[in-house]
């Protein structure tokens, strides 16, 4: 298991629901997947369990919300989003129940729906147009060189501005999904077209998330990515590092050993592996991530972070900078910031484009090229993703920015301007 646990802060414990749990057990992958609040029924019985009788709605504390009124706010929220609710205990513990409606990690993965507004009228479930730019099933070829095969879609946690909402988790009150069943034919028609693509050189494995790949199967699609000539390069995406790093720590569980066992044999055959993953906030980083980190940065895996620019989450310089050292500090990559995309149901949560400039502008600079994350757009429409300062035009007053993305090919996208809306608020 993770060792010097005795030495370290056990944060679980302020979380009343666990006050008594030790770290072997929560330490435990196997423990976290049986304690994963999944489904309203759940969500309401750890709600009740944590939530203090009187909730500040601010960080003034001049006026309060009873526990009942907040948990039906959630299950309203719950019925409007776009995403089923899974959280995992990690998640969870590092949330403060005192006032958790000012909390960073709540807005990003619980639904309130007093804070919800309506949506531009020009968001999509499907923003990016993934479906559009899909071959087969599962598998999306937007740019020449690249693809993204998407072999489940299942998440250890689903966040509710998920790009991929038309098909990750369990069907909505306002969506059903087109869910991507890991079968072996749908993924031997995906690796089949990737090796018939002379100018594929580089795939991401995502999905859903590639924690939820057993060991056996990421070694299987790691070796067959090696075997063929074109692919030089490869990434398993996974929030995995950032929900539930205690499973990397885990010697019971053999995800991370087949991860690094995949990183090996890229090495040796002279091809790249990493593992991108997703921190937004630095109240996600603790100690359990950083001996995960370490692990990982000990044993050659490479690990980069993709970070969504979030209103009330992280939309401040100060919030953004400290999250973008503490993983530089872990050999964690910074490797993008996303301007969140025009999914439906989080308007509340995204920015005016404004303020990824004005946050990039600020700090630049301030730290290690190498470690300076792209602040990026990845334009609705499937015009992939384009640095947010590149805009050919940005009009503030309308909120419309336009792109070209003269790298993208495929019908209807030669010359095509992309149009990117700040939010309606």
């Amino acid at each position: 298991m993770v060792e010097n646990v005795n030495r370290q802060d056990e944060f679980w414990r302020k979380t009343p629901i666990w006050a008594d749990t030790s770290a072997k057990d929560f330490l435990s992958y196997r423990w976290s997947v049986a304690n994963t609040v999944q489904g309203t029924s759940k969500l309401v019985k750890f709600l009740s369990a944590v939530l203090p009788e009187n909730v500040p709605f601010d960080n003034s504390g001049s006026r309060t919300q009873t526990r009942e009124e907040l948990i039906q706010d959630v299950l309203d929220g719950v019925t409007t989003a776009t995403m089923a609710i899974r959280i995992t205990p990690y998640i969870l513990s590092r949330i403060n129940w005192e006032a958790p409606r000012t909390d960073p990690l709540f807005r990003q993965f619980l639904p309130v729906r007093s804070i919800m507004i309506p949506d531009h009228p020009n968001v999509t479930l499907d923003s990016l147009h993934e479906e559009a730019d899909s071959p087969v099933k599962g598998l999306v070829h937007r740019y020449p060189d690249k693809a993204l095969f998407l072999p489940t879609s299942v998440c250890p946690t689903y966040c509710m501005f998920c790009t991929r909402s038309y098909a990750v988790g369990a069907d909505t009150d306002t969506v059903t999904k087109a869910s991507l069943k890991p079968t072996r034919k749908r993924w031997d028609e995906a690796l089949a077209h990737i090796a018939s693509q002379p100018q594929l050189h580089d795939i991401v494995v995502s999905g859903g998330d590639s924690y939820y790949l057993a060991p056996e199967h990421l070694v299987q699609i790691g070796e067959r990515l090696i075997a063929m000539p074109n692919i030089r390069r490869f990434r398993f995406a996974s929030k995995g590092l950032a929900v539930a790093p205690s499973r990397i720590m885990d010697r019971s569980d053999g995800w991370v050993d087949a991860l690094i066992h995949v990183s090996d044999l890229a090495r040796k055959a002279g091809k790249a592996m990493a593992l991108h993953t997703h921190f937004n906030h630095p109240n996600e980083i603790s100690w359990v991530t950083r001996l995960a980190g370490r692990k990982l940065l000990e044993a050659g895996v490479t690990v980069r972070n993709q970070t969504v620019l979030l209103r009330g989450v992280n939309d401040d310089v100060e919030t953004m900078s400290t999250l973008i050292r503490e993983l530089a500090d872990n050999n964690i990559y910074p490797y993008y910031v996303y301007q969140c995309d025009m999914v439906k149901k989080v308007e509340h949560l995204r920015t005016p484009l404004q303020t990824i400039l004005d946050l990039e502008a600020q700090i630049r600079g301030s730290i290690a090229g190498f470690m300076m994350p792209q602040f990026v757009v990845d334009l609705p429409g499937g015009g992939g993703k384009r640095l947010a300062c590149s805009f050919r035009s940005y009009d503030r007053e309308t909120g419309v920015s336009t792109y070209l993305a003269p790298a993208v090919k495929g019908r209807g996208k030669a010359d095509r301007v992309y149009e990117y809306y700040d939010p309606v608020q």
